[in-house]
């Protein structure tokens, strides 16, 4: 699949509130053709000059957009994922098995509401992961038409200076990922005779909101870094996803037992 499909798909099953955010490919692939494309244009004339200016601009726009909107919602998710360590521990204080007065029902109702909060922060910063990959291949993509449209050398400096770019740097979100991943095995650890049916439970699961778009960021992820043809050094490290990796293992559905 084109770069220009798979962008469009993806904006699609994201979230609508993303929608606007992402690059504007299909806008700066028309602008290289019609700068590409003038009577007038040769590489170093001053329209030339003009026009490359201009195409820079409008890049960095763009940039200037993803950073705005990466950088608030890393903000929020950090916000968010306080927010429910202590949920999780005001439950656990104020009707776990150790607590003055324990209420199993209350305590399982509350983790539940929990759990499912868990979910949708999981998927929402997996969405953001995806957000930072397909832009960022969106920029590489459209510079390498660029110069070889036009006989100019604008892709290297550019995409060098994108790597210093909040939006480009994961690290964050990447960890709140794993900690995420890790609450819900350390706080709702799944049974054995539950891991038999977790392939099934999960598939039911990500039919629904967030985690399904989740999944298909991931899908994204791994189709945009992997191996190709056109694969160079400006190009992200291809993702090695194992098919459970594809479906987290979220069961929303599995008892939950009281912590003592």
């Amino acid at each position: 699949m084109k770069f220009g499909k798979r962008l469009k798909q993806q904006v699609q099953e994201t979230l609508p509130d993303w929608r606007d955010k992402f690059l504007s490919y299909k806008e700066l692939k028309k602008l290289v053709r019609l700068i590409s494309s003038a009577p007038s244009f040769l590489n170093g004339s001053s329209e030339y000059g003009k026009s490359e200016a201009e195409f820079v601009r409008l890049l960095n726009c763009e940039i200037d957009k993803f950073n705005a909107f990466f950088m608030e919602q890393e903000e929020d998710f950090i916000i968010r994922h306080e927010a429910l360590k202590q949920r999780i521990q005001k439950v656990i204080d104020t009707w776990g098995a150790s607590a003055s007065q324990p209420s199993e029902a209350e305590y399982k109702e509350q983790m539940v509401k929990i759990r499912k909060d868990i979910v949708n922060l999981h998927g929402e910063m997996v969405l953001l992961e995806n957000y930072s990959n397909i832009n960022y291949t969106g920029l590489a993509k459209i510079l390498k038409k660029y110069d070889k449209r036009t006989g100019g050398l604008l892709r290297l400096a550019f995409i060098q200076k994108v790597l210093e770019e909040p939006f480009f740097i994961t690290d964050l979100v990447s960890k709140l990922v794993k900690q995420c991943e890790n609450m819900i095995d350390s706080v709702f650890p799944v049974e054995e005779e539950e891991k038999e049916n977790e392939g099934r439970e999960t598939i039911t699961v990500a039919g629904k909101g967030i985690l399904r778009n989740a999944i298909a960021a991931l899908m994204t992820m791994k189709e945009i870094r992997r191996g190709s043809s056109t694969y160079s050094h400006f190009s992200l490290p291809p993702l090695n996803l194992t098919e459970s990796d594809l479906i987290p293992s979220f069961q929303l559905n599995s008892p939950i037992s009281v912590v003592r």
